[in-house]
């Protein structure tokens, strides 16, 4: 039996990373997000480290305060990802697309197209969407729960059929006797639901790896993990303890098991946000410096978790034994024991907020080993098969994952010497597929 190794994914956003402020830091250039080369220096990076993806989230709306936070998104995921294929070789790409407002035959199309542009590195990351504001943009009200994964459902099953629609031989290319294509196994679909349809069939052939790696991301709702059961070969997660994780995952490899998959079959994967520095206290100061009013603002959230009254004039005064000693931990957040935990350490509120205890993910900060126990003990423990990586800035702090920690995990023997393949597919370790799974049939 092979041993089992880790999986490493990145984030890769608007050009400058995930602290608010990290667009104004000195040796950033404000003008990342619209600079390609940029992501494609980051994604070379992380090509180096043997990432085995870069994962691009979307949400095609403006939203926050664009006055003085950076946008938080690729201007384009598959444009981007298609321009940083061609100055790359192994590391995939994870991108997200709604099946809310795409059509099936475009999202089939565009991602079958990147998967053959890349040689087989392309991954869907398949979500529904509710938000408000992005249904706007294309002039829908936004559906009920039911409704949008019963169109998911329908949308993912077109587009899987769409991308066998051309079968593997059908592609003859016969020059001497004049045969293109032999058009028996490039045949129409003609599949319909509730709420999507199409005839097809799809004029692209299969790339290296046959078809893009379906994933999906969020929290565990039956809705979703019913659909990542059937669909998905990764899930991306968003969970804060390692009790909170194992549970997680164990929900999604039951999910894949019902639906008649072998649960190995879908990778589930865990964030960490990350500033790498030769200090923790060095760390810290680097995230106070660029996380502009949000640590002021999140103080009374930190009470509230903690359930100890702080007021801005204790921002810079670790709590003292009494507080301590009345602190309780929050049932309704999974994050306020490690707020608490950090408090006991002798760290004052800023810094205790600077350990990103308020963050969408896990936060270490520090020199190469904090990052590499933390993600040897999740992984250790059965909590995620990888993890994707959200640096705090991105110029300097993906190169500081890959030449501070990648070492140390290799060394460890968690974390494999170099790609044992150059398709997505086998880099994570799912199988083939192309079409419509077996399980679908």
């Amino acid at each position: 039996m092979t041993e089992r190794k880790m999986i490493l994914g990145m984030m890769l956003g608007d050009g400058y990373g995930v602290l608010p402020g990290a667009w104004r830091a000195p040796h950033v250039d404000p003008g990342n997000y619209a600079r390609i080369d940029a992501n494609i220096r980051y994604a070379q990076a992380a090509e180096r480290g043997g990432f085995a993806f870069v994962f691009t989230p979307d949400f095609p709306a403006v939203r926050g305060d664009v006055e003085r936070a950076a946008m938080s998104n690729v201007m384009d995921p598959l444009m981007v990802a298609a321009a940083i294929s061609q100055a790359t070789e192994k590391i995939g790409f994870v991108l997200t697309g709604s099946t809310t407002f795409q059509e099936p035959f475009n999202t089939a199309r565009q991602f079958k197209v990147l998967d053959i542009m890349s040689h087989g590195r392309a991954g869907w990351n398949a979500v529904t969407t509710s938000d408000a504001a992005v249904a706007a943009n294309y002039g829908k009200p936004v559906a009920e729960r039911g409704e949008r994964y019963q169109r998911a459902h329908e949308s993912a099953q077109i587009v899987q059929a769409l991308w066998g629609s051309w079968e593997k031989d059908a592609w003859i290319k016969d020059q001497e006797s004049g045969r293109f294509i032999d058009p028996a196994k490039l045949q129409p679909i003609n599949l319909g639901g509730t709420y999507v349809a199409s005839r097809g069939p799809l004029a692209l052939p299969p790339s290296e790896q046959g078809q893009p790696v379906i994933f999906t991301s969020g929290g565990p709702s039956p809705h979703l993990l019913e659909f990542a059961g059937r669909f998905a070969s990764g899930f991306i997660a968003e969970v804060w303890t390692i009790e909170e994780a194992r549970a997680q995952r164990d929900a999604v490899r039951k999910a894949a098991e019902e639906a008649g998959r072998d649960p190995d079959d879908i990778k589930y994967i865990a964030g960490l946000m990350t500033t790498v520095a030769p200090t923790v206290r060095e760390g810290l100061d680097r995230r106070i410096a660029f996380s502009g009013d949000v640590i002021d603002a999140r103080l009374p959230h930190l009470s509230s978790m903690i359930g100890v009254w702080l007021q801005r004039e204790d921002l810079d005064v670790p709590l003292s034994a009494e507080q301590l000693a009345a602190a309780r931990v929050s049932s309704a957040d999974p994050r306020a024991g490690i707020a608490l935990e950090v408090a006991r350490e002798g760290w004052s509120p800023r810094d205790i907020l600077a350990h990103g205890v308020i963050d969408y993910h896990p936060t270490t900060v520090g020199p190469g080993e904090a990052h590499a126990d933390h993600l040897q003990e999740w992984f250790e423990a059965g909590a995620a098969d990888g993890f994707w990586i959200l640096p705090d800035i991105f110029e300097d702090g993906v190169d500081a994952f890959v030449d501070e920690v990648v070492p140390i995990l290799r060394a460890r023997g968690l974390y494999p010497e170099d790609y044992v393949g150059s398709t997505l597919r086998g880099n994570l370790g799912v199988p083939e597929q192309y079409g419509v799974g077996d399980w679908l049939s």
